[in-house]
């Protein structure tokens, strides 16, 4: 829905923007599991 909105009004700095947004929203999760798991690998490893 959001794709169709931006991509009928051919505005790309708003688009590139949402997609930006997009992307940071998806990282966020990753790098939390990512540190999660790096510390419970060097409790482990103590």
């Amino acid at each position: 829905m959001c794709r169709a909105s931006l991509a009928s009004e051919g505005n790309k700095t708003k688009a590139e923007a949402v997609n930006d947004g997009i992307v940071y929203l998806m990282v966020i999760p990753y790098v939390l599991v990512g540190g999660i798991g790096y510390a419970i690998y060097r409790m482990k490893k103590k």
